[in-house]
């Protein structure tokens, strides 16, 4: 019998799909995707499982605490990392600093350097992309650059900038920037050459061609690289808060760290990764808004 996907006729006498054995089950039509029942459980299936797994590592933590699995003082229960977020809204640490001061601070220096980044990175990415002898020269630029840590610049931007907010923007500008740059050339250089060959036989200017063809091609890798800086950045933040300052969530960790204060510093680290998660999910809805081919091709 030939493993093939047939039809047969159903109790009603109407034709039915079948599928043979070992072709797996069929997926469900268009017209069955653009049910409203459809799209709800599709949206639970994507939002519910990783909550639901969320929720199961929170409740192994907390009862692992409470069963005396291991030391409440350095690995605090969720519960206890919560009342500390409370307490640091109310009354702050240092006193004075609240939780929300702190986060605003934080966000404002990588909100600043990762603009930053991407003004000059987008730009230039794509003109070298396009570029094969400029992409040549820079290559072992880029390579050196990005192979140098971060945060060994520290000394020279203080150097450089001294203790003020711009030795920290500039830190969070340089580690994004080369991050951002290697992903922008290497999208402009994997535009599809049959879709410029295209282009060129419809007689497209060279304006046309590169906002029509070029860029929207270049897009799924101008996101990709957004999305790597941005979790950079947050990396870089933690070590450029030491300089200088006692506001910002890089800066609380440290001082509670000093103090032995872990409940603090699980605070200080979940809200930044809070913060990283917001701004991610805010990227990956608008890469769906501007790339409506991608979301419909996965």
């Amino acid at each position: 019998m030939s493993d093939t996907l047939g039809t047969g006729s159903g109790p009603d006498g109407k034709a039915k799909a079948t599928v043979a054995p070992g072709q797996g089950e069929c997926r469900p039509s268009i017209e069955a995707e653009r049910q409203p029942g459809w799209a709800v459980s599709r949206h639970l299936r994507q939002t519910g499982l990783p909550l639901l797994s969320v929720a199961v590592i929170l409740a192994f933590w907390e009862g692992a605490a409470q069963l005396g699995l291991f030391d409440a003082s350095t690995i605090p229960p969720p519960s206890r990392v919560l009342s500390t977020v409370w307490e640091l809204q109310t009354l702050g640490f240092p006193r004075g600093s609240s939780l929300l001061t702190h986060m605003g601070s934080t966000l404002g220096r990588v909100a600043a350097g990762y603009a930053l980044a991407a003004v000059l990175g987008i730009p230039l990415g794509m003109l070298i992309g396009r570029s094969l002898r400029a992409s040549r020269m820079v290559l072992p630029i880029v390579t050196f650059a990005r192979s140098v840590a971060t945060l060994s610049l520290l000394p020279l931007a203080v150097l450089w900038f001294g203790v003020g907010e711009e030795s920290k923007v500039f830190l969070i500008t340089y580690g994004c920037f080369w991050v951002l740059l290697t992903n922008v050339i290497d999208g402009a250089k994997n535009v599809d050459p049959a879709l410029i060959r295209a282009a060129l036989m419809l007689d497209t200017s060279p304006r046309a061609m590169f906002y029509r063809v070029i860029l929207p091609s270049a897009l799924p890798y101008i996101f990709s690289g957004l999305r790597l800086a941005l979790g950079l950045g947050f990396m870089v933040i933690v070590g450029v808060e030491l300089i200088g300052t006692s506001i910002g969530l890089g800066a609380l960790i440290s001082q509670a760290r000093t103090f032995y204060r872990m409940d603090l510093v699980f605070a200080g680290m979940v809200a930044i990764a809070l913060f990283g998660l917001l701004i991610a999910l805010g990227l990956s809805w608008l890469e769906r808004l501007l790339l409506p081919w991608a979301r419909e091709s996965k």
